[in-house]
């Protein structure tokens, strides 16, 4: 897989979810933790790649080209069982998004999808929106997203099968402020439990009584 390492929990059904990870973060997350527990549960094999670049312990990340590339292998290397899904945080999810109509994903859970970076390039103008990416996924579709994410809002789409789920207080990482009043790790386990519940019902595996992936849609 070009320098990526792979990690799988084995499952007793027949359905997959691979993790992809943020470009500053590894796959060993709270949020990554969360989400695995209850697809575990439901017997979901639960794999989870590191890139190259974590691999090899340098912070910057790999070209898009690469990453989609790496991801793919892992999909190829992990087979059977089917149908899979993708899951990933920020960057992760930008490589969930142009890679899983390709690998015959049957859904993304974008966690925190970085649709428009903050600030401005150095020409002054704002830096170019991932809205193609997005709505190029090719398959359903669910954003969970903080409501002070810095990068910006995603909007559902029905005819895209685009849902996106706002989560009250988070940033872009699902962090609260103490203002807020939402104990620390309540916007985590939010966008955990939904984000789990959507991929549970794309893969068709029971799961006990859970929160609608659409509960708390954007409108």
């Amino acid at each position: 897989m070009d320098g990526g390492r792979l990690r799988v929990v084995p499952g007793t059904g027949l359905s997959t979810v691979l993790f992809l990870h943020g470009a500053g973060s590894g796959v060993d997350t709270p949020l990554f933790d969360a989400l695995a527990a209850p697809l575990s549960v439901a017997g979901v094999r639960v794999a989870r790649l590191e890139m190259p670049y974590r691999v090899a312990g340098r912070r910057a990340p790999d070209r898009p080209a690469r990453l989609d590339a790496v991801a793919t292998a892992a999909i190829e290397v992990l087979g059977a069982p089917r149908p899979l899904a993708l899951a990933g945080v920020s960057m992760g999810s930008r490589v969930a998004m142009r890679v899983a109509a390709e690998t015959g994903g049957c859904g993304v859970l974008a966690l925190g999808f970085p649709l428009q970076p903050p600030g401005t390039t150095a020409a002054g103008q704002p830096k170019p929106s991932r809205q193609g990416e997005l709505d190029g996924a090719g398959v359903p579709v669910l954003v969970v997203q903080g409501d002070r994410d810095s990068f910006g809002r995603p909007a559902p789409d029905p005819v895209l099968d685009r849902q996106v789920h706002l989560v009250v207080g988070g940033d872009h990482s699902f962090r609260t402020r103490v203002r807020d009043g939402r104990p620390a790790g309540d916007a985590v386990a939010e966008a955990a439990r939904v984000g789990a519940a959507f991929l549970l019902e794309r893969l068709g595996s029971p799961a006990p009584a859970r929160e609608s992936a659409a509960g708390r849609s954007a409108l």
